[in-house]
């Protein structure tokens, strides 16, 4: 049994990032998108809850700043930005509609492209700066360098630089229309795709620093890793790894063609989508780390959250989050196209847009990764600049308290099989009551009781069965998000509570002990549990120990948050603190937070 009073709500979730024009992604030579063959997986979690939707018209990705606010062009044909929950701060009349991810520079100013063949600059408050007309329609998301001068390419085939008052420094002739958007390693190279099926190099100075060419055309936006390498995909079906001199390193073929953009994740993994319904996860040094199968073409970049989590959205309407090892974590169906990917505000809050260009948000979940290229473009703010080292760490700092208040634990899609509260015994003195109990949310199978209730004058245990399933976490995930422990611990979306002193206490007894498992046994009875070592001190799950018969598990967060078991007539409380999340993981997501 489980109870709780005046519990504080924290929610966890997870999430995704973007790609270029679907319709452009077709040409006479290329087939017809296939559907993988193989079944989807089954999700383990349920998906979350979607806070709110906003039908906005919204036709380009859209981009947030580090204080929340979006920005995108709508099918009016204006640039929009509102605030974190979707309210109109303002909007500006471009000369056409627009497809590719405004730019949020650090100073708040915007910077939008149009089919008008113009590129638009506007200060925070939505007031036109400039706006120079260039020699095509604008598909691809322009560049921000370092020194606030802009590169922007365009379907006629032009790489223009531009100051950060709009005036010309110089022009590249490509010789093919662009839609692959601009990326700008650290070194100043530029580096974008061509529908003649080049992956071009410039100079920071708009020289030709050296060409590759793929086998189709390349509609991929390129991402960078830490080291300078690129990685782009083609239509002739393939993820391509060149190192920063322009040299072949691998490739990986997929099912059909490659137009989605690659990310490259914290922990160096180059992952993108494929038309034949895949999610394809390559290390670095292109050996196959996973494959995940999304059911429907993926056209949209993925997104790479703080815990690792990859999320990515498919043209079936599919919202799909992947854990390590590419197991499927959950899956939210819109039954919408879409064709864009996720944005991931530092706060924590998933946005993604729908066919018919609905904004939804989810909040309350984990903010980017935070690495060389976690979401399209390099960062939320769309600048398609890999950041440097010093961006990398403001980055971690401002993401860290996004982090640190939720826990890696959802609500499981098992079938719930919850213990009958024990007879309660007569006291033999008064004894301050519990709370009302509070039934949990559905959770994976936990341990159950003895269906023979003990004498209520002298209640017994029950010996715990040889076998059952392993168990899951008992709380729920917002009362889980109170449990981050000062003495407990949290792994794999369970609480655990070290066993010390306190397993005499408990009827139990510690035995076996090694440098990761030990043996807990139970009035004599083997705990068919894990149980966790660190530090020397076994640790047990919550679930396990609240599942047990005779026994109940109270949460309080008054006069200070704690966890109290109640088993054979004593009490057993684990100070428990919000502030201080200890994982069992050796590496935090970010260092220094999760202590």
């Amino acid at each position: 049994m489980l109870s709780f009073s005046r519990t504080t709500v924290l929610t966890l979730g997870l999430l995704v990032a973007v790609p270029l024009p679907v319709a452009l992604a077709q040409t006479a030579a290329t087939p017809a998108p296939a559907v993988a063959s193989s079944a989807v997986p089954a999700p383990q979690f349920r998906a979350p809850k979607v806070d709110w939707t906003r039908e906005l018209r919204v036709i380009s990705g859209v981009s947030v700043a580090p204080n929340g606010d979006l920005v995108f062009i709508g099918s009016d044909a204006r640039i929009h930005r509102t605030d974190a929950s979707g309210k109109e701060l303002w909007n500006y009349a471009a000369g056409d509609l627009g497809r590719a991810y405004p730019v949020i520079t650090p100073q708040g100013s915007v910077l939008a492209a149009s089919y008008d063949d113009s590129l638009y600059a506007l200060d925070p408050a939505g007031k036109l700066l400039w706006k120079v007309r260039l020699d095509g329609d604008i598909f691809a998301t322009p560049a921000l360098r370092a020194d606030g001068s802009v590169i922007a390419a365009t379907a006629g085939g032009t790489v223009h630089a531009l100051s950060e008052t709009g005036k010309t420094l110089w022009t590249f002739k490509a010789g093919a229309p662009i839609f692959s958007s601009p990326a700008v390693a650290q070194d100043g190279t530029i580096y974008l795709g061509t529908q003649g099926s080049q992956l071009l190099a410039l100079t920071p100075d708009g020289k030709l620093k050296w060409s590759f060419r793929a086998g189709s055309l390349v509609f991929s936006s390129p991402a960078i890793d830490a080291a300078g390498n690129v990685y782009f995909g083609s239509s002739d079906r393939k993820l391509y790894a060149l190192d920063p001199a322009g040299g072949l390193r691998w490739t990986r073929q997929t099912g059909l063609f490659v137009n989605a953009s690659p990310i490259v994740t914290s922990t160096g993994l180059v992952v993108v989508g494929s038309y034949d319904g895949r999610v394809y996860a390559v290390r670095t040094d292109g050996q196959d780390a996973w494959t995940y199968v999304a059911g429907s073409p993926v056209t949209a970049p993925a997104a790479e959250l703080s815990d690792g989590t990859v999320v990515v959205p498919d043209l079936g309407g599919t919202l799909h989050a992947i854990g390590a090892g590419g197991r499927p974590l959950w899956q939210l169906k819109t039954g919408k196209k879409m064709d864009l990917g996720v944005t991931v505000s530092d706060a924590g809050t998933l946005h993604f847009v729908t066919e018919g260009g609905g904004l939804s948000a989810i909040r309350g979940q984990r903010p980017l990764a935070v690495g060389p290229w976690t979401t399209f473009h390099a960062l939320p703010s769309a600048v398609g600049r890999a950041p440097g080292a010093r961006e990398l760490d403001a980055a971690a700092q401002t993401r860290r308290p996004a982090a640190s208040a939720v826990l890696a634990a959802l609500t499981p899609l098992a079938p719930v099989a919850t213990a009958p509260a024990p007879a309660t015994p007569a006291p033999a003195a008064p004894r301050p009551t519990a709370p009302a109990p509070v039934a949990p949310a559905p959770t994976a199978q936990v341990p159950p009781a003895n269906t023979t209730a003990p004498t209520p004058a002298q209640p017994q245990p029950a010996p715990v069965q040889a076998t059952p399933p392993q168990p899951a976490p008992v709380l729920t995930a917002q009362q889980q998000a109170l449990v981050a422990a000062g003495i407990a611990r949290a792994d794999g979306g369970q609480i655990y509570l070290p066993l010390g002193e306190s397993a005499a206490a408990l009827g139990l007894r510690v035995s076996s002990v090694t440098p990761r498992t030990a043996n807990v046994r139970v009035d004599s009875a083997l705990l068919p549990v894990t149980v966790r070592v660190f530090n020397n001190v076994p640790f047990v799950p919550l679930a396990a120990l609240a599942g047990l018969p005779g026994t109940s598990a109270r949460l309080t967060v008054t006069p200070a948050p704690a966890i109290t078991l109640t088993r054979a007539g004593q009490d057993i409380t684990f100070p428990i603190s919000v502030v201080q999340l200890v994982p069992l993981r050796a590496a935090p997501e970010f260092p220094g937070v999760l202590k």
